[in-house]
C-alpha cells in the first residue's frame, strides 16, 4: 500500500490514486506547524518537500530526455520502477529497460503507482 505524506500538492497524488482506485494511506503533515516538527516525514524527506519520493517508488518521465554521451532518448511516459534516491547532480539512480543504468533528476519525473 502506498503512503502519501502531506497536504497541498500532496492531494494531487491522492486525487490520482482515487481516480485509479488504488489503495493508499494518507499521512498528514501540518504545514502550519512546519514539517520540521514531523520526524517520520523528515526521515524520508529531509528537505521537507511535498509530496515525497521514497526508495523503491515507481516514477514516470514527464519530458523526453536525451542520454548524455548516447543517441538514446528516454521518452515521456516511460515508467521507471524501483528507483533509488542518491545525492549529487542526478538524485535518482535507476535502470531503464532498453537503455540500462542511468541517473535522473527528480524534476523530470513524477511519482506514479506501480
Amino acid at each position: 500500500m502506498l503512503t502519501v505524506y502531506g497536504e497541498g500538492r500532496g492531494f494531487r497524488v491522492v486525487w490520482l490514486l482515487e481516480e485509479m482506485g488504488l489503495p493508499y494511506k494518507l499521512r498528514s503533515v501540518d504545514l502550519l506547524k512546519g514539517v520540521e516538527n514531523d520526524p517520520e516525514f523528515l526521515a524520508i524527506n529531509p528537505g521537507g518537500f511535498i509530496p515525497a519520493l521514497v526508495d523503491g517508488d515507481t516514477v514516470m518521465v514527464v519530458k523526453d530526455l536525451k542520454i548524455k554521451g548516447s543517441s538514446s532518448v528516454v521518452k515521456v511516459g516511460t515508467k521507471v520502477k524501483n528507483i533509488r534516491l542518491v545525492g549529487g547532480d542526478h538524485d535518482i539512480d535507476c535502470k531503464i529497460p532498453g537503455i540500462g543504468q542511468v541517473g535522473l533528476k527528480s524534476g523530470f519525473v513524477k511519482k506514479v503507482a506501480d
